[in-house]
């Protein structure tokens, strides 16, 4: 007897919940368990698949490097001052705050002698997830990279957006900045750093130095400016969740400080990398991911029309 009166307790506790919103108001999508058959699939040869958004609300789910885009947005191929690249990737997606974000950024960068707008690289897969190739991140609709090559011409066909290339910023692996590096790199890069919406830029170590010694004023923007491997012929942009998405999962704050002395330290390394360590052990083969390493309603997002 007592038994059956805490469980019905249960039932009507469960009854009078109130059923999970997001910031709308609107009831959120709850995730259906995955089936074991789909859980054991590759999670990139599904997503990779997928031609289109989803038709559901806006939702990033899961983290940026583990995670889908529930009812991605397309960025428009070309605009009054920016152009989508490498068209047949199909990777000028995102959730509808990375658009705004992109067409923002847009129009500060046009405002730079010499620029037009900016040329825009891999966004995210309409529905997110792992791409076929490349990134480990660019899951989940926040993430896209920038060309470091100026945009002075908008009008480029598909198939020039194929062929062209941007332009390395870089020398000594990445130390120092070439002869390519102008004043208009670091305002496009402040521009994008400054915005609430930004959580971290990734950029090659000598680019982050450059920009600490010729920022005269506030450098409270730099902590965002991050050194990290590669990123010279473009910089990656990733933006926090957004506000209510709380399938979502932020990356940590940057640490305090304007990151600078990071940055030095990492081109100390690349022109006298410290010496092996001897016990340090190989790391092991990075497995790819399957749809059952990825949140639940990553399979909803799929199935979705």
């Amino acid at each position: 007897m007592i038994r059956k009166t805490f469980i019905a307790a249960l039932m009507a506790l469960a009854a009078c919940s109130p059923t999970p919103r997001d910031i709308s108001g609107e009831p959120m999508a709850q995730a259906t368990p995955m089936d074991p058959v789909l859980s054991s699939k590759q999670a990139k040869q599904l997503f990779g698949a997928k031609r289109d958004g989803s038709s559901q609300r806006p939702t990033p789910f899961g983290s940026y490097a583990k995670g889908c885009l529930a009812g991605g947005a397309q960025l428009a191929e070309t605009g009054p001052t920016w152009q989508a690249m490498r068209l047949s990737r199909n990777r000028n997606w995102g959730h509808p705050e990375l658009i705004d974000f992109v067409q923002d950024l847009s129009r500060k960068a046009a405002q730079q002698p010499g620029w037009k707008g900016i040329y825009v690289g891999d966004m995210s897969q309409p529905r997110g997830g792992p791409m076929l190739t490349g990134h480990r991140s660019h899951q989940i609709g926040l993430d896209a990279d920038i060309w470091m090559l100026p945009a002075d011409d908008l009008s480029l066909s598909e198939r020039a957006r194929e062929n062209i290339s941007s332009i390395s910023l870089r020398r000594s692996s990445g130390a120092y900045t070439n002869s390519n590096w102008t004043p208009q790199h670091q305002e496009i890069i402040k521009a994008a750093a400054q915005d609430p919406r930004t959580a971290r830029i990734f950029v090659f170590p000598g680019a982050k130095v450059k920009m600490c010694a010729d920022e005269t004023g506030d450098k409270s923007w730099l902590r965002k400016v991050r050194p990290w491997w590669g990123h010279h012929y473009h910089f990656h942009v990733r933006l926090n969740c957004p506000k209510g998405a709380r399938g979502c999962v932020d990356q940590a704050p940057p640490p305090a400080g304007d990151g600078c002395a990071d940055a030095e330290q990492w081109v100390k390394n690349i022109l006298n990398p410290p010496p092996p360590d001897p016990n340090a052990k190989p790391a092991p083969p990075r497995r790819e991911l399957t749809m059952g390493d990825l949140p639940g309603q990553c399979a909803d997002v799929l199935a979705a029309q």
